[in-house]
């Protein structure tokens, strides 16, 4: 309905990322920091590696720590871990990591991870932990180990850990694993003991039961010991491309490898929060060196299924670089890999791990959406757990209109999809707050389309607030002032608000932290005289600014536009070729609200409710004057 509104009276107002001037912008935070060096040899055969941490963590907290947390991520793909029995408990299990042995109707699932046999889990066991050089007492539990100190690390003070470890990469589940089903022999992440994060909030060691991650700022220095038939790619930069080849060599050198059945491959990454790679024997590996400086890496299975689509997706993916350089911020790193491997698509430092390409159209909108994840989560480095939405919903907004921009079509609201899947959850009852902790959301269904949809709308409807100038110019300004920071939900506020001069405490509250909806209508119109009197009503409890468009019958077109009280301000024209009146302000607590325009009833063509359709309004059938036909009732007749 709102789209043939659109068309029929001509208005057109599309969200289109713009660059802006950044600001300067200062921070107080403080966060900790730790540096990784790692010497990893893995056994192509049974899947099974040893290594070797040392671990240089530097307190910046005002706390004195007296134990530490790692996560051991691969504990988690064994039968009877936690990950196993939410999948047996959970109504609406990820289909990926479960067996149906019913109907698509009557489903029975059956969890993978509960049939796993000893050669086939995952495990990750710490064998030997010294601190400073002196054996410091640990526990394991579930996927994380628990580490009492021998010595606090003091405030501002540095500790080294040396630890022996082993891993068993378990058969592909869920984004880690062995042999996935496009054929890639290993996808190697989270697949180290990882420092758990310690923040103003304390210590994030959360079991690994579905959800995603939050880690530590650091340098890495990795050596991976493998059969010298693999070609590797992942996190960081290659230290030795000489020596290994596979098109990681200097245009014009000679590649020298030792002699020998393996080779060491050296990476090595800076300020980054994790580490991941990806090995097979058949990938083709193509470079591609960008304008900006960066080089970007595409490694794929010598597939000819899928091959057209991955080399098609290079020259996009160079464009969607410099989208999201000039819409949010540049790249900061030197490399980024496109890396076919995983279950799906997933983000990690410097890389994504993408199953397919038989679809160039399905490998594209991943490639964007798993790219974005550089700057909305690797570069601000939220926590993925307590703050899915930020991490999910910022790309998904980002990435939606760089599709978009790529596709050349400018004429539809990009998030449209976004809005439907948040309108249908609302609806539905089952609606949990973007507050809910990632993995207790009751249903899998409402963690999605909180995390990447509500999210989304979180960006694209605080534009509708401030303004599309202002909400790109936000983004800009958060990042210049939190990237590599671990921002909050509330820094963005605070930084929408420094921008536009709008208060937003409301907003971030009611979308946040609630399940308020939002629910606009046009109550009456009724003649006033010689002029028309409109009543609007609020029937959802969460407060918004409301425009209302008017077309007359000589085809002429006027906006008015109630900004809510507790905004203390308002947007500039989103309409600059439309005549604009600001009415006065309406306070939340009024459900209803008149004004008057001063022409007859009869001269009104119609009067529409929020035409840019970035309100996400619940129940939009109530949004227009005269009341529009049904679906169904349009079709009867």
């Amino acid at each position: 309905m709102k789209k043939l509104l659109l068309s029929i009276f001509g208005l057109s107002m599309v969200v289109n990322a713009q660059e802006f001037k950044k600001p300067d912008g200062c921070s107080t935070y403080w966060q900790q920091h730790v540096d990784y060096h790692m010497n990893v040899d893995m056994n192509v055969k049974n899947y099974q590696y040893t290594g070797t941490q040392k671990l240089v963590y530097t307190n910046n907290s005002p706390d004195s720590l007296k134990q530490v947390f790692y996560h051991l991520y691969f504990n988690a793909f064994q039968p009877g871990s936690e990950m196993d029995v939410r999948l047996q408990n959970i109504a609406d299990p990820d289909g990926r990591m479960v067996n149906n042995l019913g109907t698509k109707e009557n489903p029975k699932y059956e969890s993978r991870i509960a049939k796993l046999k000893p050669d086939e889990i995952g495990y990750l066991h710490a064998e030997t932990l010294t601190q400073d050089g002196k054996p410091v007492a640990f526990k394991e539990i579930g996927t994380v180990l628990q580490v009492t100190l021998n010595t606090p690390i003091a405030p501002g003070a540095s500790t080294t850990f040396d630890m022996k470890f082993k891993g068993q990469l378990p058969v592909q589940i869920r984004r880690s694993g062995r042999n996935n089903k496009d054929g890639v022999a290993l996808s190697m992440t989270q697949w180290y003991p990882k420092l758990a994060e310690y923040d103003y909030e304390g210590w994030h060691a959360d079991p690994y039961i579905a959800r995603e991650f939050y880690g530590v700022w650091g340098d890495f220095d990795v050596k991976i010991n493998i059969d010298k038939t693999y070609i590797l790619g992942g996190t960081g930069v290659l230290q030795n491309p000489d020596e290994i080849g596979y098109g990681y060599e200097n245009d014009g050198d000679t590649v020298k490898r030792p002699k020998g059945d393996r080779l060491t491959w050296h990476f090595k990454a800076t300020n980054v929060h994790d580490f991941a790679w990806a090995a097979d024997p058949d990938y083709i590996h193509d470079k591609l060196k960008t304008d900006s400086g960066v080089t970007l890496h595409f490694l794929f299975k010598n597939d000819p299924e899928v091959l057209e689509a991955w080399k098609k997706v290079q020259s996009d993916a160079v464009s969607l670089l410099d989208f999201y350089g000039k819409n949010v911020g540049p790249y900061p790193w030197k490399q980024y890999s496109f890396i076919q491997g995983g279950d799906g698509g997933m983000e990690y430092a410097n890389c994504t791990l993408i199953t397919g390409g038989k679809s160039y159209k399905g490998l594209l909108g991943t490639a964007a959406h798993e790219f974005a994840h550089s700057w909305f989560q690797q570069l601000f480095g939220f926590d993925e757990s307590e703050h899915p939405w930020m991490d999910e919903g910022f790309t998904t907004f980002i990435s939606s209109l760089a599709e978009q921009s790529l596709s050349g079509k400018t004429d539809e609201n990009p998030f449209g999809s976004s809005y439907r899947s948040y309108i249908y959850l609302a609806n539905s009852g089952h609606e949990q707050p973007l507050t809910t902790h990632g993995d207790r959301y009751a249903l899998n269904v409402a963690y999605s389309i909180a995390a990447y949809s509500k999210g989304c709308l979180f960006l694209s409807q605080l534009g509708y607030i401030i303004g599309q100038d202002k909400l790109m110019e936000t983004l800009h300004r958060f990042y210049d002032d939190f990237k590599f920071k671990h921002p909050s939900p509330n820094d963005i506020k605070r930084t929408a608000e420094k921008v536009s001069g709008i208060q937003l405490q409301w907003y971030l509250t009611d979308w946040t932290e609630t399940t308020n909806t939002i629910d606009y209508a046009i109550k009456s119109v009724n003649e006033d005289g010689e002029n028309t009197k409109i009543t609007l009503e609020r029937k959802g409890l969460m407060p918004m600014p409301v425009d209302v468009l008017v077309v007359y019958n000589d085809g002429t077109q006027e906006t008015f536009y109630a900004p809510l009280r507790m905004m203390y301000g308002q947007k500039s024209n989103p309409y600059p070729n439309v005549k604009r009146t600001v009415l006065k302000d309406w306070p939340w607590a009024y459900p209803t609200y008149d004004f008057t325009i001063n022409k007859p009833k009869n001269s009104i063509k119609a009067i529409v409710i929020d035409p840019s359709q970035l309100m996400a309004d619940v129940d939009n059938s109530n949004n227009v004057y005269p009341e529009q036909p049904a679906a169904e009732d349009a079709q009867e007749n």
